[in-house]
């Protein structure tokens, strides 16, 4: 069984419409979408419908969460998150604003290998984020806690790997907003099979300048296309 976990996509169709065709290449079994479908991004509306098209198996992300369930506005959430989440409230139609309400705070899969858990922040704690570089003792806790052998987390937006006792844990990264250094869109494969399951970490190659131009189109913080242009905050 061969997995795709793709996460925090923030409203960046052109990096998500790369993706799809990446993942055309690379069959897998299944594509799952860790959260934060919204945000940052120039086109909530057109990943919103592209995802929900697709089929994808897909859980609530923080932005997402922000956005339609209206808790944004918060004085120490102010600046450019809030700023482009206040705007993708506008953009939204009723609809897409209905099928975020509706996605599952997190989910799971049988496989070859075990259960698989996945979650956009902690598995028990969805307004929480899951430190990967805990100590080896609480993920270990943790693994036991929610009997899977991997767990996927994201929201950092670097693509990460540890392997803690007999469970690897993975952040897929970040499709429309990667903050590993180098431009593109992060896509994690899971291979289910054998002993030990394999992850591969994957920079896609995708026209960031159209999503750049989006973002000053709209008139949305330059700070954001500089971001999408180097791959790096600041």
């Amino acid at each position: 069984m061969r997995l795709a976990f793709i996460s925090d996509l923030h409203g960046n169709i052109h990096a998500l419409t790369a993706v799809k065709r990446f993942l055309a290449e690379h069959i897998v079994n299944q594509v799952i979408v860790v959260g934060d479908l919204v945000g940052y991004g120039a086109s909530p509306g057109p990943v919103i419908d592209f995802v929900k098209r697709e089929g994808w198996a897909t859980v609530l992300g923080s932005s997402d969460i922000r956005v339609a369930l209206d808790v944004g506005n918060r004085v120490d959430r102010a600046g450019v998150a809030e700023q482009v989440l206040t705007w993708t409230r506008g953009m939204l139609s009723p609809e897409q604003m209905d099928y975020l309400r509706r996605l599952p705070p997190g989910g799971r899969i049988m496989t070859p290998v075990g259960r698989v858990r996945y979650a956009h922040g902690s598995p028990l704690d969805p307004e929480k984020k899951l430190d990967l570089m805990a100590a080896d003792r609480e993920l270990e806790a943790l693994a036991e806690q929610l009997g899977a052998r991997v767990v996927v987390v994201a929201g950092t937006h670097v693509p990460f790997v540890r392997v803690v006792g007999e469970t690897t844990f993975v952040d897929p990264g970040s499709v429309g907003l990667s903050l590993n250094h180098e431009p593109g869109a992060d896509v994690a494969i899971v291979d289910c099979v054998g002993r030990r399951p394999k992850v591969t970490l994957h920079k896609v190659p995708y026209d960031f300048s159209s999503s750049a131009f989006d973002i000053m189109a709209w008139n949305l913080p330059p700070l954001i296309a500089d971001v999408i242009r180097t791959g790096r905050m600041g």
